[in-house]
């Protein structure tokens, strides 16, 4: 385990759609600079394992699934769903300790989730709770998109709706105007992180709203709530008003909108990052139009941050120590990399005392 302190390990990562699983195909992916396989066995649990086959190193994503086990095609070594090699061709006595590392898993809302740290913390209970995901008043399809860059500079990206007006404005934002009339209503600064909220008053429809909407040219008042958590899970709730008739106040608007949004942020290197999201909408939910409409603007609001995103870690890859310096706005940003910071020092101190036990045993 390269546990070099850029990575949180004890905390559960997206890892891959459930559907990617589906008619025996196994999903060769890269967490943490960890090359893992993924497959679901006859019995329909999903299986995580070192890509390694121990003897050679032979990729095991490209063997072969036989019930819940898997065989490497290089020599034939057979591995059971912890990684315990259960089988050598030609040879009976299997040495206790030969195998390959399992991971723990957890499927939910559509989701493999993985835990990369030390199995016997893996608490379920950990796993992010979001019942949009998986309530049939909601209805969005998932996506995934492949980032050539670092997990915190999407994160930032996502920290900070000021940049809707500026890379958004004519998908998701709607108008430069978003950041100069839009201020935070409230910061909270939590242990994992921070939820935010911003309210944009009278405003037109943005055109990811307009174009699945019948009133396209009527005032909308807009909130969004963003809840961002380590280690780079972003849940943002998000409703479109008429304007003007009390939304601010919790007063319930006949013709109101509204969307929720999952967004999972899992580093595949330090460099690079896998980008999981679904966007739910609760209106029309039985008109696939509506549903394929969201996903193509998400697609083509997220491509626009990924293009300035992986310019960026180009600046960084070219000069390492640049500094960047904060504005105002980045105040939730920089507390959630405090949070983050936090989090990797207190899982380098207990595994600093967790070697030094071990070293005095």
């Amino acid at each position: 385990m390269a546990e070099n302190g850029m990575f949180l390990w004890n905390s559960w990562y997206a890892a891959a759609w459930a559907h990617e699983l589906i008619d025996g195909k196994m999903v060769a992916r890269t967490i943490l600079e960890q090359p893992i396989v993924f497959y679901r066995g006859e019995s329909g649990k999903v299986v995580a394992l070192d890509d390694r086959c121990c003897h050679r190193a032979a990729p095991l994503s490209m063997g072969r699934i036989e019930g819940d086990d898997i065989r490497c095609m290089y020599h034939g070594m057979k591995f059971d769903s912890s990684g315990k090699c259960i089988q050598i061709p030609g040879q009976e006595m299997i040495p206790p300790k030969l195998g390959v590392k399992g991971y723990p898993i957890v499927e939910r809302y559509g989701l493999i989730f993985i835990w990369m740290g030390d199995a016997t913390a893996a608490d379920t209970n950990l796993v992010v709770d979001y019942p949009p995901l998986d309530d049939p008043k909601w209805r969005g399809l998932p996506g995934y998109m492949h980032y050539k860059a670092n997990w915190l500079l999407i994160v930032d990206n996502l920290s900070d709706f000021a940049h809707l007006a500026f890379v958004h404005t004519n998908t998701l934002g709607g108008s430069e105007e978003y950041a100069y009339k839009t201020k935070p209503v409230a910061v909270e600064r939590l242990d994992d992180g921070f939820r935010v909220e911003r309210w944009h008053m009278d405003a037109d429809p943005p055109p990811y709203h307009r174009k699945v909407i019948a009133n396209k040219t009527d005032k909308i008042d807009r909130r969004n709530i963003g809840r961002m958590m380590v280690p780079g899970i972003f849940l943002l709730d998000s409703m479109f008003a008429p304007a003007g008739q009390g939304a601010e106040k919790g007063v319930q608007v006949p013709g109101t909108r509204q969307y929720r949004n999952a967004q999972f942020m899992t580093p595949e290197t330090r460099s690079s990052t896998h980008f999981f999201w679904n966007y739910l909408h609760d209106f029309d939910i039985d008109n696939p139009n509506i549903t394929l409409s969201l996903r193509h603007s998400l697609e083509e609001g997220f491509n626009e941050d990924k293009a300035i995103i992986e310019a960026q870690q180009k600046v960084f890859d070219a000069d390492p120590d640049y500094q960047m310096l904060a504005i105002r706005a980045d105040a939730a940003l920089s507390h959630f990399r405090w949070a983050l910071g936090q989090r990797l020092a207190a899982e380098k101190t207990a595994r600093t005392a967790s070697g030094a036990q071990a070293a005095a045993s």
